[in-house]
């Protein structure tokens, strides 16, 4: 399967220096003398360009990106039909702000995540900046809505870095060490996590559990929401078995508590649907959006029923830049693209390419192989390390199949409580060919060790 989109750079891995180059190498020296060390990057290169499935550096290097700056740039990080949107609404005006002078390109996102989310309801949406902004806002939201504080959240969970975000989220480090007090109110439930917890594969039982520890602790009138990523991210690309989620909807529902499912990551086709709670047919309450939706543009959005999100007074939600209409020209622009280019198709073809090398690689490796599960769907695949013949995480490994990747010229993402996670987030653009050549790459390097 080939995607219709012809690339501007040609769709090839060349390396012309080691890597890092001499002006990436030069560029890290200014930069330690100007960005906090505290602000890290996955590899020491800088980028010049992009398209399709390559990134090239500053020292003229072409390298196959298989993170797309984590989940952004699925309709390719120069999608010509992006660019065009994003320049023609630059020229007529960049910023009004939607609190003071409103525009149609924010009614018009409005409109269109309303229709594209889950749920025959009449619903309303919220433009934000970021993904932990628009958590942020769920959160409000759903306290406001319905007279309650309490907020559930799972392990392994990510939902960002502000101070309420970073108490929804699981990992301490990098996240939150050292950053509290945290914001009061949030209750950590077990997750379901198939390849670790005792329940495997039976995702209502888990979810009787979560639920039964809410009861005990909280008390089902005291919890305002339910947050979840349907497939964790940052927490491993962790797909709860399969039950879970609807179980977990259906008591939200029985008990007046809103079900916020957190799509930041995995939304937007990544997953082979629009969005990831699609797969089992849960119908959030509120759905937060963010990366994929505006093709690199920084945008953000809380979509969800009517009767919630109309039960905030007005300018209980905004902000300066949100919903800024370079941006909303940009998601626009992005949101036809995947229905055009058929990037939920596309995902699932990916995903198949995906399991089926790494399927392969594993059995190659025989007593040897490192790799205890490969999961996911679509387009945001896991592949879980661990000591041959257990489960034991092996964060090393992961590291240094990232770096091997690296040196050859192909940008691999970690992830994962435990460090142990290679994670694959291919533009949804990537030609197959780059993406096999990038798979045999990643085959070499977690066989490395």
């Amino acid at each position: 399967m080939t995607t219709t989109l012809s690339y501007r750079l040609p769709q090839k891995r060349n390396l012309v220096t080691e890597l890092p180059g001499p002006q990436s190498t030069a560029l890290a020296k200014r930069r330690q003398a100007a960005v906090p060390a505290a602000i890290g990057s996955s590899a020491p290169v800088y980028a010049a360009d992009c398209d399709g499935g390559i990134i090239v550096d500053v020292d003229g290097n072409s390298l196959i990106d298989l993170g797309s700056g984590i989940a952004v740039t699925t309709v390719g990080a120069c999608n010509p039909a992006v660019a065009e949107a994003v320049a023609a609404q630059a020229h007529h005006f960049t910023h009004t702000c939607f609190m003071v002078t409103p525009y149609e390109g924010y009614v018009a996102v409005a409109e269109k995540l309303n229709a594209l989310t889950p749920g025959d309801f009449e619903k309303r949406t919220g433009l934000f900046n970021s993904g932990a902004e628009a958590v942020e806002n769920a959160v409000k939201i759903a306290r406001l809505a319905t007279g309650r504080n309490g907020i559930v959240a799972f392990d392994h969970a990510y939902h960002g870095r502000t101070n309420l975000t970073m108490a929804l989220t699981a990992k301490t480090m990098p996240y939150k060490h050292n950053f509290g007090p945290f914001a009061p109110e949030v209750y950590r439930m077990p997750m379901s996590y198939p390849f670790r917890d005792s329940f495997g594969v039976d995702g209502v039982s888990a979810a009787q559990q979560a639920i039964s520890m809410i009861d005990k602790q909280i008390a089902a009138d005291s919890v305002a929401a339910v947050i979840i990523e349907p497939i964790q991210g940052e927490g491993g690309f962790i797909v709860p078995a399969p039950g879970f989620l609807p179980t977990l909807a259906d008591w939200c529902h029985d008990n007046g508590v809103v079900f916020i499912a957190d799509e930041v990551q995995a939304g937007f086709c990544r997953t082979g649907s629009w969005f990831a709670c699609e797969h089992e047919n849960v119908v959030p309450d509120l759905i937060t959006m963010a990366k994929g939706i505006a093709g690199g543009m920084p945008l953000a959005a809380v979509t969800g029923r009517a009767d919630l999100m109309d039960a905030v007074h007005v300018g209980g939600l905004g902000g300066t830049y949100g919903g800024n209409p370079v941006a909303c020209a940009a998601a626009l622009a992005a949101l036809d693209q995947m229905t055009e280019l058929d990037l939920a198709g596309r995902a699932k073809h990916i995903g198949d390419i995906i399991t089926e090398k790494l399927t392969a690689t594993a059995e190659s490796l025989g007593a040897q192989n490192p790799i205890g599960e490969i999961r996911g769907r679509g387009g945001m695949i896991a592949v879980e390390l661990v000591t041959p013949g257990t489960i034991e995480p092996d964060a090393n490994r992961a590291k240094s199949a990232a770096a091997y990747a690296f040196s050859k010229g192909v940008i691999a993402l970690t992830c994962g409580t435990y460090g142990n996670i290679l994670r694959l987030l291919p533009p949804l653009v990537i030609d197959d060919d780059l993406l096999n050549e990038a798979l045999d790459i990643l085959g070499d390097a977690i066989a490395a060790g």
